[in-house]
Order: C-alpha cells, then structure tokens, then sequence
C-alpha cells in the first residue's frame, strides 16, 4: 500500500479563523483516505476546533506553533520577530521530509518568504511566480475546466525576459498535471497580439518561448482574450498580473450586485431572474473558485498551495486535493524537466 501523502496545514492564516482551516482538514480526512492532514498552529485552538468537528482521527495529527503573521503585518518583519510562526514552521515540515507539501490561506507575501527560506529553487527558475485560476469562456483540458491558469498574480512584481519564460514553463506544466491538459497553450500577455508589440523584456522572452520546443506557446493575447479563455495559460510580471486578477474578481462581484439590484428593482427584471435562476446557478457552480481550492506558488522544488483568504472549510480541503495531486504526479521533476 502505498505511502499517505501528508498535507501540513497553516491553520493560523484565515479570515475566518483557524476552526475554519481545522473543518477543512476535518472533511479532507474523511473524503480522502490516501491523504493525511497535519494541522500547524495553536494546539489548544486546534484541540478545542476539533474536538467541535466530525474528523478521522487516524488521518489528522497536530504539531503547535506559537505564533502567526497577521495579514496586517509587514511579511519580512513578522518572520524575523516569529521563527515559530505557523507558515514558517509548516514549511520547515515539509523541507525536513515531516509532510509533503503547505496549504495556507494566510498573507500571501509571508508564504512566499516562508518558501524562500525553506526550499531550494528548482535549476534554472530566478524567481517565484504565484499561479491563480480564473474563469473562462472557453473549456479547458480533458476535465473541460471553466478556467484558465495566470502568472505570476503577485510573487515577482518585475519579471525579466528569462523570468517570464520559467513562468511559462511552470504554468505548462501545472496545467497539464492539475487541468488534465496533455498540450495546454501558453501565451504572453501584451498590448498587441504582434510578436514585436510589448516592453523589451515581453519581446524578448517572445523570442524564447517560440523556439522553446516542450511549450506549445501561441504567441501574444491581449486583456480581452483573459476571459474568453484564448490560451490555457497566460504569462506576465506580477505587478500586471495582479491588477487583471483583482479586476476579474470586481466584474464577477459587481455582476453578482447588478442581477441582484435588477431582481429588486422591476417585477419583469424579477420574472425573468426566476427563469434564469438554474443557468445562473450553473454559472455559479462551474467558475466558483472555492472547488479549485488554492493557487500555486511555483518554482521551489517543494509544493505550496496558496488558498484564498475568504476560504470556508470546502475550499481548504479541496487545496488539500490540489496539493496531494501535485505531489504524486511530482510537480517539480516535470517543470525540471521542461527547463532542461
């Protein structure tokens, strides 16, 4: 039988408080059997949450860890004041062989330091990217996914032409793994769909991935091609990359406000709510972010899932399932692999 895959999880960093993370690892336990959960942070918290929640207890074990960075709080200062911070602690986990890769829905910024100063970079990745789903109009891969895969969302604000080709790469070969995608398309966001339109360092990496035979790369998309889902992966600097998610996220919302100002304002607007309700909740279901789980941070040889901050327990346990897939189809030798 085959050895579990164990899931150590930041249960310190959610909006929703640490019993949150601990009803997600608790579901996790008992959905899926091949994946254990170790739940890093407050033992007295984790043992109160627990003792409050259906869990397989042969599946979940607790490691403590005094301390937690705050999303308030400066990532670097934090980590130096915290060695015992939660993040910290649970990326140590994973780098001493003790579990096999992080969840954590806590500061973004703090799990990409918690990476670097515990895992290695995989030869010949410069720099970090945080990788994010979004949806699409377009169906993806042979699980015909709603959604296409973006980065980097925020790790590396200034990527050079040599970092967004390792993006590429990286995106590739997430996409496949999660996504079922045996060929995904990888395109370069630009201002032109022209190979010669961009900065230098677009143009120049356009230059790479064209002669970069292990990434089916398409070439240039524009910002209008991001929801109609033109390429299953789209590559640009994280400054770019996290203004076009955060957008994405405000039309979603303001579309979700607009029908529900609609359904209050008329009688015919309600009338015609009512007989959309089931395409609209379909609508809901398939580009809901929260069955995805998490996103994420690429180019350490360890697997870090960044779930969102907002994650109710579905969400953390479905990271949960992401970070054991990329485990056992070893994430980091298939981007190495495609580096080399």
């Amino acid at each position: 039988m085959a050895r579990p895959i164990v899931v150590a999880f930041d249960v310190m960093g959610s909006d929703h408080g640490p019993a949150e993370v601990v009803r997600g690892a608790a579901q996790l336990s008992l959905e899926a059997p091949h994946i254990h959960a170790l739940l890093v942070g407050d033992r007295a918290v984790i043992d109160e949450a627990l003792a409050e929640t259906r869990h397989s207890g042969e599946r979940i074990a607790v490691h403590h860890a005094p301390d937690a960075v705050g999303m308030d709080e400066k990532p670097a200062d934090a980590l130096k004041r915290k060695p015992g911070a939660s993040v910290l602690v649970a990326a140590g986990l994973v780098a001493s062989g003790e579990a096999d890769a992080v969840v954590s829905a806590g500061s973004t910024g703090a799990g990409v330091l918690a990476c670097a100063r515990t895992f290695e970079l995989i030869p010949g990745v410069r720099r970090a990217a945080l990788a994010s789903v979004y949806p699409t109009r377009r169906l993806h891969g042979q699980k015909e996914d709603p959604f296409s895969l973006i980065l980097d969302v925020g790790a590396t604000v200034e990527a050079t032409a040599e970092d967004l080709v390792a993006f590429a790469v990286m995106g590739s070969a997430y996409a496949r793994i999660i996504s079922k995608n045996t060929n995904p398309s990888v395109a370069l966001l630009s201002n032109g769909t022209e190979a010669q339109k961009g900065p230098p360092r677009v143009v120049e990496a356009h230059q790479r991935l064209a002669s970069l035979p292990k990434v089916r790369f398409v070439g240039n998309v524009e910002g209008v091609d991001i929801p109609k889902g033109t390429a299953d992966v789209v590559v640009c600097d994280g400054f770019v990359g996290n203004v076009c998610l955060k957008m994405l996220e405000g039309v979603q919302e303001t579309v979700v406000e607009l029908a529900t100002y609609a359904y209050k304002e008329k009688l015919r607007w309600r009338a015609g709510m009512a007989m959309l309700s089931s395409g609209i909740q379909r609508l809901k279901d398939v580009t809901d972010w929260e069955q995805y789980g998490g996103a994420p941070i690429l180019g350490f040889d360890r697997i870090f899932i960044k779930a969102h901050g907002r994650s109710r327990a579905g969400a953390i346990a479905n990271a949960g399932k992401v970070a054991a897939k990329s485990v056992a189809h070893d994430l980091g030798r298939a981007i190495r692999e495609n580096l080399t």
